[in-house]
């Protein structure tokens, strides 16, 4: 079986017979492919990167005052109101 970019999700019985070519497929690319059982989603299938920077980006957000901090850098951004880094230096 082949997998297209449009694959999302396959079944448990498809990803045992197409293992090498699903590995192949998701770690030169920053698809997912979701495992079915029963035509449920049980796991899902992503590039290592892909996963160091989810937990990375997790790991930013759990500090306290993280999202609100970026928020408020976003809106000053917007709105032309920040500090360039040539005035930081």
């Amino acid at each position: 079986m082949y997998i297209t970019d449009m694959d999302k999700l396959i079944s448990l019985s498809n990803a045992r017979a197409t293992f090498p070519e699903i590995i192949r497929k998701v770690s030169t690319t920053s698809d997912r492919v979701v495992i079915t059982v029963n035509g449920q989603p049980k796991a899902t299938l992503v590039n290592s990167e892909e996963l160091e920077a989810l937990e990375e980006t997790a790991e930013v957000l759990s500090i306290p005052g993280a999202k609100d901090s970026i928020i408020k850098g976003l809106n000053q951004a917007k709105k032309r109101k920040g500090v360039l880094l040539s005035d930081l230096e």
